[in-house]
């Protein structure tokens, strides 16, 4: 008998880690909190896990993304992450997707259900959609919100988008949900006041600016949003 996720067991019981053993879980953006949250979810037993992004390894990430080495500059997160997961846990399903969610897009993600959908995503117009198709069938969702210009893990926390302060990102999506009649959303954010970053990288199409990042935030989060998701596929009393 393996005894990879036996510590695991030992707190969650046999009945909890057969729950995530045939749970399907989907992470969408694999930067420096979703990259961290899929290995997590994986070395929590997790059966299935779909790691969404249409990026590629890029030097500027190795300072907090998990898929970022020096071996994997230029490749495709996706399938690094992916590739990473099998050599974690031989018997997991890692289903890399290299490309970009969006509403244009919205199908070819979801010709199979999930029993959770992980929110890592940076773009707010490719967030909403997600969040709202997410929502529209039924899917439970997590969204990570700004764990960029931050720099106390410990002000990082789980909570419903209504209770959100000091964070430009939650503001902009508690107030475009609203307006599509969404008031509740379980979130992982920092209520830590955001720090303005020296302008050192020149933002991608669709971005105004790049937010600085350290990876003991960015992974905390990351952390965060696997135990609440872990918890409530396995029946326990997750975070409130």
């Amino acid at each position: 008998m393996s005894e990879r996720f036996l510590r695991t067991e030992m707190l969650l019981g046999a009945a909890a880690m057969e729950k995530l053993r045939n749970s399907r879980v989907a992470v969408f953006g694999l930067g420096g909190v979703g990259s961290w949250c899929a290995e997590a979810l994986c070395r929590s037993g997790v059966g299935e896990i779909v790691l969404i992004d249409q990026d590629s390894v890029g030097e500027s990430n190795i300072n907090r993304q998990l898929c970022a080495t020096y071996s994997a500059l230029g490749k495709s997160k996706a399938e690094v992450m992916a590739a990473r997961l099998r050599d974690i846990n031989p018997e997991v399903r890692a289903v890399p997707v290299a490309a970009r969610y969006e509403a244009g897009t919205r199908e070819r993600f979801f010709t199979e259900n999930y029993d959770y959908i992980v929110d890592c995503i940076d773009l707010v117009a490719c967030k909403l959609d997600l969040i709202e198709t997410a929502l529209h069938r039924g899917i439970p969702i997590i969204s990570a919100l700004g764990a960029g210009n931050k720099t106390n893990a410990e002000a990082l926390r789980i909570t419903d988008i209504s209770k959100t302060e000091n964070c430009p990102l939650a503001r902009v999506i508690r107030k475009e949900l609203h307006k599509r009649g969404i008031n509740h959303l379980t979130v992982v954010y920092s209520n830590e006041l955001p720090l303005k970053p020296e302008e050192a990288e020149e933002p991608p199409p669709g971005r105004r600016s790049i937010p600085g990042s350290l990876v003991w935030v960015t992974a905390t989060a990351g952390m965060l949003l696997c135990s609440h998701v872990v918890l409530r596929l396995a029946g326990q009393d997750g975070i409130k």
